[in-house]
């Protein structure tokens, strides 16, 4: 469910209580832990935290008018999603993240590539999603992000 507000205060006000609360939540613990550098906005109809073309200048490249995306979260119909484009592009990282998963939610993890979707919004690892975003700068994104659109561009 793409949402059509242009802030992230009117997202949050459209939601219903029970996910307005852990969408707060969630957006707190990201504020909280991740590096300095990313930008919070509204990205494909999600809150989103990218790198600002004034440290990325190329922009995204599948549109370079947007900023380089790193995380979303969205309240979708069924569930709270968390888009993590790390986990997506660099192993060890998702490698570390699905091993620690079971250390913090008793259910089996429901996950995409990049999405990490929570059915049961009282099960979210919150501490857990902490340690992950922190544990890459804009930086170390950049780096990782160049090093897999580059060696998927010459395949």
């Amino acid at each position: 469910m793409r949402s059509d507000a242009k802030t992230v205060k009117a997202y949050l006000e459209s939601l219903p209580e029970g996910r307005k609360q852990a969408m707060s939540r969630l957006r707190e613990t990201i504020s909280l832990n991740l590096p300095k550098g990313f930008t919070e906005t509204m990205s494909y109809g999600m809150i989103g935290y990218v790198v600002p073309h004034d440290l990325y200048p190329e922009g995204y490249h599948c549109d370079p008018k947007l900023p380089l995306p790193f995380i979303n979260i969205a309240s979708q119909k069924n569930y709270i999603a968390f888009y993590h484009m790390g986990i997506y592009a660099h192993k060890e990282l998702y490698t570390w993240f699905t091993k620690a998963y079971p250390t913090h939610v008793k259910t089996k993890i429901d996950m995409g590539k990049s999405c990490v979707r929570f059915k049961n919004i009282d099960t979210i690892p919150y501490e857990l999603l902490g340690e992950l975003c922190a544990k890459m700068s804009t930086q170390q994104w950049i780096e990782t992000y160049e090093s897999v659109v580059k060696r998927n561009r010459k395949k």
